[in-house]
């Protein structure tokens, strides 16, 4: 069994996802409090660099999913295609 290593910074505590390209965290960051929702983030199509990670939101202790991308138009384009099941 693989462990998961937990990334804490100053809004969430994050685990990252096992499918991830890139392991960083990116500057536009998007909260969904979905934490069950599969996102497949190949099917966004995004021009830059993008990962996944669950998340647990320390200012309410709300649990979801982060979605962090290297350029704003990726930001833009995931907050327009998501839609929650």
């Amino acid at each position: 069994m693989a462990t998961a290593k937990s990334i804490t910074t100053d809004n969430y505590k994050l685990f990252p996802s096992p499918r991830n390209r890139h392991r960083s965290i990116f500057l536009h960051q998007v909260f969904v409090p979905y934490p069950y929702m599969l996102i497949d983030m190949d099917g966004y199509n995004f021009k830059g660099k993008a990962s996944l990670f669950a998340a647990c939101r320390t200012t309410d202790n709300k649990m979801g999913q982060l979605v962090t991308l290297e350029l704003p138009d990726d930001e833009l384009r995931f907050k327009q295609q998501f839609v929650p099941d």
